[in-house]
């Protein structure tokens, strides 16, 4: 049986309830994966001028290991966790020096984030797929450039102003202060 087809034919209070049931339980989930990586710690060295600086720009938030962390976490409660595995593989690319790697690495992320039926697909318009796809032909240090830069504008306008709104931003900054 379908499971989109089995929830279909469930009535609209169970699917609410279900909801409802997620809502509560991520939270919790998610206080269990901050305490697991250590920042719900407060003899942890974070310090609140450090998560603060997040709010400032989004590149903050990225370029802070906690920071990071933190994002990450998030988007794993957004289901939405493909985007920044895209963003970092791709980072992680264009430090690539083997000019022999690069083509393996390429297609790895390809097959992984981009392709048809990708395990962990990110939203690109089919012109970015069609030119990301075209440059792994002769694959470079920037070949994912493009499709890099529409994941880093969509996590930007979207998935940032929901972090820095979220309970697991709020609860950060919170438990850091005195």
């Amino acid at each position: 049986m379908n499971m989109c087809r089995g929830l279909e034919s469930l009535p609209i209070s169970c699917l609410e309830r279900a909801k409802e049931l997620k809502a509560r339980f991520g939270s919790f989930l998610l206080k269990q994966e901050l305490n697991f990586m250590g920042l719900s710690n407060k003899a942890d060295k974070l310090r609140v001028e450090e998560a603060l600086k997040w709010r400032v720009s989004f590149q903050n938030l990225l370029a802070h290991k906690d920071g990071l962390c933190a994002f990450q976490a998030f988007l794993v409660s957004e289901y939405a966790e493909e985007n920044i595995a895209f963003y970092l593989a791709c980072e992680d690319y264009k430090n690539t020096k083997s000019a022999s790697k690069l083509c393996a690495k390429a297609t790895k992320i390809y097959e992984e984030f981009i392709g048809c039926d990708a395990p962990r697909e990110v939203n690109l318009d089919h012109e970015t797929r069609t030119t990301t796809k075209k440059n792994l032909e002769q694959p470079t240090v920037s070949c994912f450039e493009l499709a890099q830069s529409k994941i880093y504008a969509l996590m930007e306008k979207d998935c940032y102003p929901r972090f820095l709104k979220s309970t697991l931003y709020l609860d950060i900054t919170r438990q850091l202060t005195p």
